[in-house]
């Protein structure tokens, strides 16, 4: 069969950069670079890589706030099962990194490995997939970059590859009160996004771009849809200001973060909010630029609603969080850096943080990037927050049991049942924790594969086109015929018809639905073939083309 294009691919996929493309800062690198060489910075959290292969993983991965300083100490057990990717993949996370399929040999998605310290959940308990947007920094030969969707065991569902440049913040929110997929997608200089926001449908189909106003392009840093009928995004402007505290220009060039609502049926661009109108250069902890270069002094990486209606803004390089007034944009409060309007206890301070999300009034998770000269490993927090007495105390605390620094990216996902999820974005690892702290479920992308942002979600995907199959002759007898359907959430077992032409097909053999691509062998020479996928019921969800 001829493949047709892959759901996505062409959407959008690269957008022009208009602008004088500014110069990369050493802090944040987000696209595949050339390997240059390292600082001890850099070093750390790339050697901590290597590292985590080596420490054996099935510990307490949570911090009680008096113990945050201390190494995560118990076992869960010796039970835990590791899942590697199908059988059809090239190698698994460490080594030769691709996943190639018999009906899709234009897909090849990067291996994933999953060690679970407990049995699956029952149904309906915890969400069923776990969202990527992997990245290769390796050579064009390995793993696709693209859009990504894997079961709690690591089997590929649904991939969608990105040939021209990375996507990122690939998730599931709701739209119209339906769920959609969300992502954003264009290029990238100086770890900020130029492209779109995208919103795609139950059958992979793109229902609309999202795009920044006032001549900007949409970052990827955030993409958050309200029930306003509204997204909240990022945006980065080029612009001037005086550097000369910093020995620098009067008219030094920076880079302002913009956080705009944009109204999803007109487009109209309803709040702009400038961080250079707001927050002064001298917040910034980040290094003077050298001459010549554009300074990145705030870094807007996350922006999210308050209980109240506000927004709480993150800024990795003020090391701070900002609530923001809907209505003026006046900065309600500053939460850590050097302007901080709250004392914070040593065992909730953070450092270069990712993703910040406020819960209720008085709760706040973010990831912790720390930094080699401040925090010796990264950490997922939920803090507490007294507004009355101005006090900041942590909570809990996600680690990962190899104790890595994850420089850069990141995110916590605060899960209903009081557990978390963590990406640890530069790190090519995710980790599911339980309510009370225990590691349950820890997964790898290869070694230089990351992910921006990881999520656990719940979908249902119809994809437009069927099923796919390949049937080979099997040299022990009969055929072996391979069964795919690239985002069908729901099919839990194949069945093979075979018959001497497609009027005289009748059932000859079945399996369950083991991954992405799923082999059955067959007592039958065909020399018709077609594949039947059913869900867990034995009602028909989709067949593939009659082969002959």
């Amino acid at each position: 069969m001829t493949a047709t294009r892959p759901p996505f691919e062409n959407e959008d996929a690269q957008v022009t950069v208009t602008r004088r493309a500014p110069e990369p800062p050493p802090e944040e690198q987000l696209a595949p670079q050339p390997a240059p060489a390292l600082s001890r910075r850099e070093f750390l959290p790339r050697a901590a890589v290597a590292a985590a292969g080596l420490v054996a993983a099935g510990v307490v991965g949570y911090e009680l706030p008096h113990r945050s300083g201390s190494r995560p100490g118990s076992s869960p057990g010796a039970g835990h099962k590791s899942s590697a990717s199908p059988s059809s993949a090239t190698g698994t996370a460490g080594s030769a990194p691709a996943q190639t399929f018999v009906t899709r040999p234009d897909l090849r998605p990067p291996a994933v490995r999953v060690t679970q310290f407990a049995d699956d959940p029952a149904p309906g308990s915890t969400p069923r997939f776990i969202l990527l947007a992997p990245m290769n920094a390796g050579p064009p030969s390995g793993p696709q970059q693209g859009l990504m969707m894997v079961d709690r065991r690591g089997r590929l569902v649904w991939f969608a590859p990105a040939s021209r440049g990375p996507r990122f913040n690939l998730d599931v929110q709701s739209y119209g009160g339906r769920p959609v997929l969300t992502w954003w997608q264009g290029s990238v200089s100086s770890a900020h996004g130029y492209g779109v926001g995208k919103i795609g449908d139950a059958a992979y189909h793109p229902v609309t771009s999202i795009h920044a106003g006032g001549g900007l392009q949409t970052d990827l840093h955030d993409l958050k849809l309200t029930s306003r009928g509204t997204a909240l995004i990022t945006a980065y402007e080029t612009t001037t200001a005086d550097l000369t505290s910093l020995g620098r220009s009067s008219k030094g060039q920076v880079f302002a973060g913009h956080v705009q609502e944009v109204d999803l049926t007109s487009g109209r661009v309803l709040f702009d909010w400038n961080s250079l109108d707001h927050v002064g250069i001298g917040e910034s902890l980040q290094p003077p630029p050298r001459h010549g270069q554009t300074y990145d002094y705030f870094h807007l990486n996350s922006v999210g609603e308050t209980h109240d209606g506000n927004l709480l803004i993150c800024a990795r390089n003020t090391s701070a969080l900002y609530k923001v007034d809907r209505s003026t944009g006046k900065v309600l409060w500053r939460l850590g850096g050097n302007r901080s309007d709250f004392s914070v206890s040593s065992a909730a301070r953070f450092w270069w943080q990712h993703d910040a999300r406020a819960h209720g009034g008085s709760r706040i998770t973010l990831f912790d990037n720390a930094g080699p000269d401040k925090e010796k490993r990264s950490r997922g927090l939920v803090l507490s927050v007294d507004h009355a007495a101005k006090r900041v105390e942590l909570e809990r605390a996600f680690v990962h049991p190899a104790g890595f620094i994850a420089g850069t990216l990141g995110n916590v996902q605060l899960l209903s049942d009081g557990g978390a999820f963590v990406g640890w974005g530069s790190q090519s690892y995710f980790s599911q924790y339980a309510p009370d702290g225990t590691l349950i479920l820890d997964g790898e992308l290869p070694v230089g594969v990351r992910s921006y942002r990881a999520y656990l979600a719940d979908w249902v995907g119809r994809p437009a086109d069927g099923p796919r199959m390949v049937a080979q002759p099997d040299p022990a007898g009969g055929f072996a015929v391979h069964a795919s359907w690239n985002g069908a959430t729901e099919v839990a077992r194949w069945t093979v018809l075979a018959g001497r032409d497609r009027s005289s097909l009748s059932p000859v053999g079945a399996q369950a639905w083991t991954g992405f691509e799923t082999a059955i062998v067959v007592n039958s020479k065909g020399p018709a073939f077609c594949v039947v996928a059913q869900d867990a019921r034995g009602r028909e969800l989709g067949r593939s083309p009659v082969v002959e």
